[in-house]
C-alpha cells in the first residue's frame, strides 16, 4: 500500500486555506480502526469550517460524513471489524470528566475533539477513528448507487438527536421543514417516522430538491404558509428568512425546532416565543443514542437515504463539491477517494 495519499485540508484562515494536500496514510493506534473511504458527503458544516464561521484546528484534513471499509485495526481493537462496511460517529475524544460527558451528553463537552476540524477527517482515501464509533453498515456492490446513501448516517444522527431526544412530534402533528437540503429532507424522513404529516418549503430555485422531496411521497410548497398553521416546524435552512417563516407558521403552543446552522449572528422574530408560548428546542451534533437511533431508521427502511445523494465527485474535483453547497445543487454531494 502507499504510504502518502492526497486530501483536502484546512491549512490557513478563509476559504483560500482549504486546498489539496499530500499526507501519509494513517497508522491505526491502539484501539483504532483504519477506514477505507468510499465517500464522505459534504456538509454545510465544511463550509462553515472554510468560511472560519466553525470551530477548527489547521492543519486538518476535513470531512466528517463517512462510509468505508475497515481495512485494519490497530492493537488491542477487534478484528472482527476488518473488511466491514462501516459508517463512524465524529468524535474522536471527549474529556470523559466534565458534567456534559459525566451526564452522557458527549456531544457538549468543551474539550470534545471530532474529526474533520480537530483531528483527520475523511476527505481523504483512509481514516482512522476509534473503533468504538464504529457502525456497522449492510454490504452492497459498491459499482453501483445502491447502498451509497449510508453515507448519511451521520446527519440522520444529527436530525434524530434534534428530533427524537426528546421526541418532538406526536402522531398526527402537521409538520412544516424549512429547507430542502440534506438535513430538511432527512428531517421529513424522520418525522414522518415519527408520526407526522409533513409539508417541505423551498424557494422556486429549489425545484429539483422539492420533486425528490414528492417523489418520496411528501407534499411540498414553494409559497409562503398559512400563519399559525403547523403544530411543529422544523428550520433547517440555516437562514434567517427561514427562521421567520417557521416563526410564523407555528401555531400558538407549537414547537419550533432550530436544525441548520446559520455560522453568524441573524434577527429573530424571537417575541413570538412569548406570544404564542412557543417550545424552542434544537440539538447539537449527535449522541451515541442518537446515532443507534439512526442506524434503526436505517436498518428497518423507514427513511430512503440513496436518492438523496445527487452527484460523486472526485478528490481531485473536491472544489465543485463545495461549490455545489454554496450554490444549493443538489441535495448530497459526496466526495470519493480517486
Amino acid at each position: 500500500m502507499l504510504s502518502r495519499m492526497n486530501a483536502v485540508m484546512k491549512t490557513a484562515p478563509g476559504e483560500a486555506g482549504v486546498g489539496l494536500h499530500e499526507v501519509d496514510v494513517p497508522e491505526p493506534a491502539p484501539g483504532q480502526a483504519r477506514i477505507r473511504v468510499t465517500a464522505t458527503g459534504v456538509c454545510g458544516t465544511d463550509i462553515h469550517i472554510a468560511r472560519d464561521e466553525y470551530g477548527y484546528e489547521a492543519p486538518v484534513v476535513m470531512g466528517h460524513e463517512i462510509l468505508g471499509e475497515v481495512d485494519a485495526v490497530g492493537e488491542g481493537a477487534d478484528e472482527s471489524w476488518v473488511s466491514r462496511r462501516v459508517a463512524t460517529e465524529t468524535y474522536f475524544s471527549t474529556c470523559g470528566r466534565c458534567a456534559a460527558c459525566r451526564d452522557g451528553r458527549i456531544n457538549l463537552c468543551p474539550s470534545r475533539r471530532s474529526i474533520g476540524s480537530y483531528e483527520n477527517g475523511g476527505f481523504a482515501p483512509f481514516v482512522v477513528v476509534p473503533v468504538e464509533n464504529l457502525h456497522a453498515v449492510s454490504p452492497v456492490d459498491e459499482s453501483s448507487d445502491a447502498g451509497i446513501g449510508a453515507v448519511l448516517a451521520e446527519p440522520l444522527a444529527c436530525v434524530a438527536h434534534c428530533l427524537c431526544d426528546p421526541p418532538v412530534i406526536s402522531a398526527g402533528d402537521e409538520v412544516l421543514v424549512v429547507g430542502p437540503g440534506a438535513m430538511g429532507q432527512l428531517s421529513a424522513q424522520v418525522a414522518r417516522a415519527e408520526g407526522g404529516v409533513v409539508t417541505l418549503a423551498g424557494l422556486p430555485k429549489d425545484a429539483e430538491r422539492l420533486n425528490v422531496a414528492r417523489q418520496l411521497g411528501f407534499r411540498t410548497t414553494t409559497e409562503r404558509p398559512d400563519a399559525d398553521s403547523y403544530d411543529v416546524v422544523i428550520e433547517a435552512s440555516g437562514s434567517a428568512p427561514g427562521a421567520e417563516l417557521a416563526f410564523a407558521a407555528a401555531r400558538r403552543a407549537g414547537r419550533y425546532v432550530q436544525v441548520g446552522i446559520f455560522g453568524r449572528d441573524v434577527p429573530m422574530p424571537f417575541d413570538a416565543v412569548l406570544y404564542k408560548e412557543l417550545t424552542v428546542t434544537s440539538g447539537f451534533a449527535s449522541t451515541p443514542a442518537s446515532w443507534r437511533r439512526a442506524m434503526t431508521l436505517i436498518e428497518t427502511g423507514a427513511v430512503t437515504l440513496d436518492p438523496l445523494v445527487t452527484e460523486r465527485v472526485p478528490l481531485g474535483d473536491w472544489q465543485r463539491a463545495f461549490e455545489n453547497i454554496r450554490a444549493g445543487r443538489g441535495i448530497k454531494t459526496v466526495i470519493v477517494p480517486d
